[in-house]
């Protein structure tokens, strides 16, 4: 694989050196990486490598002799995103570490959260719980006509609430949307509000800056289009929120100490937002998919996962019966769309059997996007920057196939109603 080289674009020798690297483009067409990326081989090997040295030494014994390696785990996702290693706490998920951080904040009956209508799922229903236990007020900042949350709009929100928090997710889940999180960031600092940004979609997929974003809070998955594995994340925790004394609500013994029978005192890092138990084979995993994306370069990958996005658009666009859903000034790596003649689950199947990944949206996952959309359910497909050309007009040419197929069976049931 090529060392980083921002200026380099991923193409030709470059890419089949990628390919080569994810045996998982020889089994399927995987367009599913906005729910979990392939695994890089190299990634693969370093977590293999510990799960054997764990069964030969034993699970602590063989953290103790990785704990250099282990320490790399903030080290490279602090270079990721541009803060330091003790800005990094590991967390078992995107939502564990969403949960810890919300944990934190002393909301008050009355504060008010401040939000957007494309935040994630279980963001969104955390919101919920705290409006439901604590008397948290919840209010969303309205779209603009384009798509996207409407920037001035939300900052004039911001001055007429004042709220305990605002958050907003980068890239939402259910749409191709880019929301434009350092606009938002910069109003929350001009009026010295908490800020917590969701970057589940975006870490590994485009540079993610924190100092730039301005955001207090920041958590992402590794698994997506970082390319690591399942039940691994992390949590960014700003120096002035560490220094503010903010912690989680659980607080163990790792993030902790017990310093006298009444009283305990939390370490001075972002590690007083982790719990004493590690998957350390998915830590060091983690570390090394961080490692791998900036030698393959973020910018260069920036560039070709939106023009992929950006042609599978084009063709499903294209596409009698298809409807492409995603709206908004900017627009990246993943892609949905409704489809006529068909329910959501034969769909899903049918794209199965092609060989091609996908991953279904339902109603539920965005009420406010979908409710906007008239969709009940969609089809989201999110190629990365190992994929090619030829597999984005394979999946296009695949879904064309599917709807002429329910376009035909439509006419045929016209025909015998009519006879």
């Amino acid at each position: 694989m090529r060392a980083d080289n921002s200026a380099t674009d991923i193409s030709g020798e470059a890419l089949l050196a990628l390919r080569a690297d994810t045996p998982g483009c020889e089994q399927v067409v995987h367009f599913n990486n906005a729910g979990c990326g392939l695994l890089p081989d190299p990634v693969l090997q370093v977590m293999l490598d510990h799960l054997r040295l764990e069964a030969a030494i034993g699970g602590y014994e063989a953290a103790a002799a990785r704990a250099d390696q282990v320490r790399g785990f903030y080290t490279e996702l602090a270079a990721l995103i541009n803060c330091g290693p003790d800005n990094i706490a590991f967390a078992g998920s995107a939502t564990h570490a969403y949960s810890t951080a919300l944990s934190a904040i002393p909301f008050e009956p009355g504060d008010v959260v401040l939000t957007t209508r494309n935040d994630f799922i279980s963001n969104q229903i955390a919101f919920l719980s705290l409006r439901k236990r604590l008397g948290v007020e919840i209010v969303h900042a309205p779209d603009a006509p384009e798509g996207g949350v409407d920037v001035a709009a939300m900052a004039a929100l911001m001055r007429e609430h004042r709220p305990r928090l605002v958050a907003a997710t980068h890239i939402p889940t259910n749409s191709g949307l880019v929301q434009p999180v350092a606009e938002i960031g910069a109003h929350c600092r001009e009026l010295d509000l908490l800020y917590l940004v969701d970057a589940c979609q975006s870490v590994g997929q485009y540079p993610v800056d924190v100092a730039e974003i301005g955001c207090d809070l920041l958590t992402a998955t590794c698994r997506k289009f970082l390319r690591g594995p399942r039940g691994s994340g992390f949590l960014y925790v700003s120096d002035r929120v560490l220094r503010a004394g903010y912690e989680p609500l659980f607080i163990d013994m790792h993030g902790s100490r017990w310093v006298a029978p009444d009283q305990y005192q939390p370490v001075e890092t972002a590690a007083r937002f982790e719990e004493w138990e590690f998957p350390y084979a998915a830590v060091l995993g983690c570390a090394e998919a961080a490692r791998y994306a900036r030698r393959v370069g973020l910018e260069a990958i920036a560039r070709r996962t939106p023009v992929l996005a950006a042609r599978l658009r084009e063709g499903l666009g294209a596409v009698p019966g298809v409807r492409v859903l995603d709206r908004g000034p900017q627009l990246g790596g993943l892609v949905t769309f409704a489809i006529e003649g068909w329910q959501a689950q034969p769909f899903k199947a049918a794209m199965d059997a092609r060989g091609v990944n996908s991953a279904l949206s339902l109603r539920e996952f965005a009420q406010f996007d979908f409710g906007d959309k008239d969709v009940d359910w969609c089809l989201r497909l999110s190629p990365h920057y190992y994929n090619t050309e030829d597999e984005v007009d394979r999946v296009t040419a695949a879904v064309a196939e599917l709807a002429r197929e329910a376009l035909t069976s439509q006419v045929r049931t016209a025909g015998s109603a009519a006879a």
